[in-house]
């Protein structure tokens, strides 16, 4: 009951405040803007907690799995007086809009970068260490003399000290000859070996074809602290990475080549919040930097009642020159509303199916 308990509280406070931080997005841009802001919500529904400072009403609504930011006009069949025209979202110019809408997406991947320099700088960087689990019958590691427990730490002379510089440096070898500096226990010697194509899988878990020597990682972790500068630019770099895998998972999984089942839902969200939770701040920060960008990866598809349909809504009418019809962009979001109906409900079938084991 207590890890249950635990799983929902760790869960709550992480999409609380992905929710919070992607609305304030929105919030703080349409104020730079000069536009009015009526409703700042956590959840939608009915609203349970109410607080009103100046114009704006600030509430928490009864279901939490989202949030939305209301402004002046901001529905094209509004009647705004004329008074309050400057401040009306349907009257501002087309890149304000843009730049109200984009600010919610952008608010997750700057939260983002900001938890993983954080992560970086306080708790230093993760890597896989090159050191051999395994060595596969007849491969070239074997033909060589390695063994489970020896580490890798040179090719060619360069100093290597992580998996995936190894596994780079035999990428890039094309099948040549390499010499690998090798430490075991007290020893330290040099093996040279060729690697051979082969097949394996990439992250994705998708087969791929590329040079191989015949070894597994044994799975050690070691954490290197990084300065600010270095930590700043991984959390970048970390946050452009993930971006663009996330992008490449749902297109992958839209064409059929990734399975949908790997599609996760509310349950699975909290189920993985409170295990990272009693793992460690620095797991569960890691799995809030994560979550914030599948939000604003997500929040960016071209879908009608995602912000990145009212993008495409912009682009079509700097392209036209005139915003859609009132009717065309109701049926799209009618359209949308279905498309993201089926999406959630299939992703909450696939967390019972994980929970049941069906």
């Amino acid at each position: 009951m207590i890890d249950i308990l635990y799983m929902i509280i760790a869960a709550v406070v992480a999409f609380g405040v992905l929710v919070f931080l992607h609305e304030l997005g929105h919030f703080l841009v349409a104020k730079k803007a000069g536009v009015g802001v009526v409703t700042f919500s956590i959840g939608f529904g009915p609203k349970v907690l109410i607080r009103r400072y100046g114009e704006t009403e600030y509430c928490v609504s009864a279901f939490p799995l989202g949030g939305y930011v209301k402004m002046v006009g901001e529905d094209p069949r509004e009647e705004v007086s004329t008074t309050d025209r400057d401040r009306s979202f349907a009257h501002q110019s087309l890149a304000s809009r843009a730049a109200i809408v984009a600010a919610g997406p952008g608010a997750n991947f700057l939260l983002a970068m900001i938890v993983f320099l954080f992560v970086f700088t306080f708790f230093g960087v993760p890597y896989r260490t090159a050191e051999i689990g395994g060595v596969q019958p007849d491969s070239p590691a074997a033909g060589a003399g390695l063994q489970a427990g020896d580490r890798i730490v040179m090719v060619a002379e360069r100093p290597i000290r992580s998996w995936d510089e190894l596994s780079g440096e035999v990428r890039a070898s094309q099948g040549r000859a390499m010499d690998l500096g090798v430490v075991r226990g007290d020893r330290e010697f040099t093996v040279t070996l060729s690697p051979k194509k082969g097949e394996t899988q990439n992250i994705l878990g998708e087969p791929e074809e590329t040079w191989l020597i015949g070894i597994q990682s044994a799975g050690t972790v070691e954490v290197e602290r990084g300065n600010p500068l270095t930590a700043g630019w991984l959390a970048v770099s970390r946050t452009v990475e993930i971006s663009l895998l996330t992008v490449e998972v749902l297109v992958k999984m839209v064409v059929g080549r990734v399975d949908s089942a790997n599609l996760g839902g509310p349950l699975m969200i909290a189920q993985m919040a409170g295990e990272q939770a009693q793992r460690g701040l620095a797991d569960y920060l890691f799995l809030v930097a994560l979550l914030s960008i599948n939000l604003g990866v997500l929040n960016l598809l071209p879908i009608p009642m995602l912000d990145g349909g009212h993008l495409l809504f912009f682009v079509i009418e700097a392209v036209r020159g005139s915003p859609l019809e009132a009717r065309q962009r109701e049926r799209a979001h009618q359209m949308g509303l279905l498309v993201l109906l089926f999406v959630m409900i299939y992703a909450f079938y696939n967390d019972l199916a994980r929970i049941f084991g069906s």
